[in-house]
This record gives C-alpha cells, structure tokens and sequence, in this order.
C-alpha cells in the first residue's frame, strides 16, 4: 500500500447513502481519498480500464442496479489482478446466509449501514482501522462490524 491518503472506492446506486458516507468520512483522523461509483457495471469498468494504481479497499453495496454487489464480489475474486483487493460490504440488509456467503467468497468485513447518520462514521473507521491495522483477513467471528 501506499503512503499517503487511502485511497477509497465506493460502490453504491443511493445517492443519500453516497453523501452521508463521503461526509462521515470527511470527519474521520485520517486522509482519504474516494472515487464514487453508481452501480455495479461502473465498479467493474473502472476496475477493468483504469490506469491509475487500484484502491486500497472498496466499500461495495450489495442491491445495485445492472450487476449486483454479489456479481462484483465473484468477478473481482476471479481475477488475480484483484483478489488481494480488500473489500467491505456495505449494505442494509442482514442475513446470516447471505453474510456467511459473502465471508466465504472472500469479503473482508460486512459493514450493515447503520439506521442513525451519527453511528455512520464510527463504522466506517472500524472498518478502515481493522484493515490497515491487521496483516490477515479477519477471522468469522470478526468479519461483521456493527454500530454500537
């Protein structure tokens, strides 16, 4: 990784959630950098054509239109380019199946996008802390980060 700002990739189709992500982590003590997406087919062209170094992690929703988070999860972890690419699902819903699922094909935490704007930015640093501050993906027990 890099030294400097992280550099951040968001994948997400709600334009609220956008904002209130962007703005939680404008209010964080650590220098980012973030690129927006809209939906899954953006996430995957900009993987795909960019020219610039990759992100250091994507924070990626899972119900976006023209190709899900699912889909981006598989095709992402199919390419040796990106299968060291942290990548934190970052979503409203909460299943255990579908967590468990995610886990397994590689994810590196599960972030439910909390129901209060003020827990936003409390997530979104645990996330961040525990992927810059650990060598190795986090364990099951540890893979869900949760508003307190």
């Amino acid at each position: 990784m890099n030294v400097g700002p992280i550099k951040l990739l968001l994948a997400d189709d709600d334009v609220d959630d956008r904002f209130f992500f962007k703005d939680s982590l404008s209010k964080l003590p650590i220098e980012t950098n973030l690129t927006t997406v809209t939906n899954g087919v953006e996430l995957m062209t900009l993987l795909l054509t960019s020219k610039e170094e990759l992100p250091d992690v994507i924070f990626l929703d899972l119900n976006m239109p023209l190709k899900s988070g699912f889909e981006c999860l598989a095709e992402i972890m199919a390419h040796d380019k990106f299968r060291n690419l942290p990548i934190i699902i970052y979503s409203t819903s909460m299943e255990a199946p579908v967590v468990n699922s995610l886990y397994e094909q590689g994810a590196f935490h599960y972030i439910r996008k909390p129901g209060e704007y003020s827990k936003l930015k409390d997530v979104i640093f645990l996330g961040l802390s525990s992927l810059f501050n650990k060598a190795a993906k986090p364990t099951k027990d540890n893979f869900v980060i949760q508003s307190q």
